[in-house]
């Protein structure tokens, strides 16, 4: 076995809980806010933009015959757009939408301030397509926010708002000035009064579970390992695969950080739980203290286990992408799902427990590339 999946799996912090709710009422028959009508107009429309192509679905041969599974994949969301992360796909489509509807009212892009609190990737998104829309962004990050990510912001002309504290805190700020100054949040999260917006981000990234499908062939996957930082994500991918698969639907497995486990914390209370969080990880997207209420609507139901990690395994994974033939451009959050995998598979109990055997087919989501190219060149340099 490689030495850097060997460190991967033996790495320490891996922990995993059943969710009771899984199992304990009948399966629902829709997906709720994300419906086969809000995918398939976000699909439509994303798909129209200059330079869209999909990103690639990649065979791990080598895990898969280490694991004793017929296979798995990895979808590697490092060139979308450009923007080097699946966040692409919903800042960007969520303030397009919003200046359609300000046209629509009789109001031009640039009257549009957009605002959002970020760790970084989703403030990209929203950046972007601000700028390819004419309209102003307002992008709030806290005081762990990397340079480099803060840059990439500014780069596309937005209005960059350090904040002290934690996510949580800059959400907290952004919300207050929207409400001042009478900008339009644009937030990844959602809470009681404020859902449209963040279903058609989640809209947004259903593409990449669609994708995912068609390039599956006859295949469907038995797992996905979806990392969970407010939920959007991997909400973003159930939704296409259970409008696909029903009742049939693959066990879906949420993987968070250890130092911000907000879904596991809810899972257990049976209710969105807010968290604290007072360390940061190195999965920056992971950093989320608070579940988004129309994602908790989805992902209640269909995650059969919730898996939290440390960030023991980043590095040596970012390695081990990054050193395979072909090399594979993975950041941090991205080596969330192959931790798990392995880590897993090292425990025995839990592996068991989430039903993998030789049949079990894994989608693993690659998040995004090198989005901290500083940090990102470093690690993947040493040994």
């Amino acid at each position: 076995m490689d030495h850097y999946l060997a460190q991967a799996a033996q790495a320490g912090g891996f922990a995993c809980s059943h969710n009771p709710a899984h199992e304990a009422a009948p399966f629902p028959d829709r997906q709720g806010a994300l419906d086969a009508a809000v995918m398939a107009e976000a699909k439509a429309e994303i798909s129209s933009w200059d330079s869209y192509a999909p990103t690639a679905l990649i065979d791990l041969p080598d895990i898969a015959a280490h694991l004793g599974v017929r296979r798995v994949v990895f979808k590697d969301e490092s060139t979308r757009f450009g923007l080097g992360s699946f966040k692409a796909l919903g800042g960007a489509y969520a303030v397009q939408q919003l200046v359609a509807r300000t046209r629509a009212e009789g109001g031009t892009a640039a009257d549009l301030v957009v605002a959002t609190a970020t760790d970084g990737n989703h403030g990209r998104s929203v950046s972007w397509g601000a700028q390819r829309a004419g309209c102003t962004a307002k992008i709030y990050i806290h005081e762990n926010v990397s340079l480099a990510r803060e840059e990439a912001m500014t780069a596309f002309g937005a209005d960059v708002i350090r904040v002290p504290g934690n996510y949580e805190a800059s959400l907290a700020v952004c919300k207050a000035d929207a409400a001042a100054n009478g900008w339009h949040l644009v937030s990844d999260t959602s809470w009681e009064g404020y859902h449209d917006l963040p279903i058609r981000i989640m809209a947004g990234y259903t593409v990449m579970g669609a994708e995912a499908i068609e390039q599956m062939g006859a295949d469907r996957p038995t797992h996905a390992l979806l990392p969970v930082g407010v939920g959007g994500l991997a909400a973003g991918v159930i939704a296409p695969l259970w409008h696909a698969m029903g009742r049939d639907l693959g066990r879906m497995i949420a993987i968070e950080s250890s130092l911000s486990a907000c879904m596991h914390d809810s899972i257990v209370a049976g209710e969105p739980t807010v968290i604290n969080t007072t360390e940061e990880t190195l999965m920056a997207g992971l950093s989320c203290g608070e579940v988004s209420d129309v994602a908790w609507q989805i992902l209640k139901p269909t995650l059969s286990h919730c898996i939290t990690i440390s960030d023991d395994a980043v590095r040596p994974l970012m390695r081990w992408f990054h050193h395979r033939t072909p090399s594979i451009e993975a950041g941090e959050c991205s080596t969330s799902g192959l931790a798990a995998l392995l880590q897993a598979h090292n425990d025995g109990a839990a592996w068991e427990a989430m039903g993998f055997d030789a049949e079990s087919v894994i989608l693993l989501i690659g998040t995004e590339g090198a989005t901290d190219p500083a940090f990102f060149a470093e690690t993947v340099a040493a040994e």
